[in-house]
């Protein structure tokens, strides 16, 4: 059986549970408590020598160290249902919308966040390697999520789903994304009805209480 090294509270895992409750895999679960900083230990470098999480260990022994390695593996080993298109033009739709999500929804969370909290003073980067903050990237950060909102917002203005007529990857990380704005005090508002909305949509999925 396959074994996700997660961290119940971090949003990067939470995509790695979202997915694979959505393609019905079981799965052995290990916890990696991230406030202890359990993993930049000795024991978790052995697994993942990023030091982060998710991790997902296959029964071939290999083990996938990010979401995207773990995305593609998913895919292919469960195809149904399909999350990464099914056509050529599916296909593009859904890792360019993917592509947004990830750059102007993670990454500005995680500038806001990592280079604004104390407790990563000199964490600013996820991984075994430290970097000092940069205080005004967080609020570059912020910047960019108010965007990212609005982008998302005018594209569900008449549709249920972010990239294609189907739930995708896309809607996945999106949700994801949303959701860990909060940690920066930023949340969909009276601005972003569209988006209120599609989210209200997506939490009739069973996945996403995950």
């Amino acid at each position: 059986m396959i074994t996700l090294y997660d961290c119940s509270t971090a949003p990067s895992p939470r995509r790695a549970r979202i997915l694979l409750a959505e393609k019905g895999v079981v799965h052995d679960t290990v916890q990696v408590d991230l406030r202890s900083g359990e993993q930049l230990s000795d024991a978790y470098r052995q697994i993942n020598p990023l030091c982060t999480v998710p991790a997902l260990r296959l029964d071939s022994g290999l083990v996938l160290t990010d979401n995207a390695a773990i995305t593609a593996y998913l895919e292919a080993r469960y195809p149904e249902p399909p999350l990464l298109g099914i056509t050529p033009e599916e296909k593009a739709e859904i890792a360019s919308w993917n592509w947004r999500v990830e750059f102007d929804g993670f990454m500005a969370v995680a500038e806001a966040l990592r280079n604004s909290s104390p407790a990563m003073s000199k964490r600013a980067l996820p991984g075994p390697v430290d970097y000092p903050q940069i205080p005004e990237l967080a609020q570059r950060g912020l910047a960019r999520l108010q965007q990212f909102f609005a982008t998302l917002n005018e594209r569900l203005a008449q549709r249920d789903t972010i990239a294609t007529d189907r739930f995708s990857i896309a809607d996945l990380n999106a949700v994801v994304a949303v959701d860990f704005a909060r940690i920066v005090k930023v949340k969909p508002d009276e601005r972003h009805p569209h988006l209120q909305r599609w989210r209200a949509l997506m939490a009739e999925r069973a996945s996403m209480s995950l």
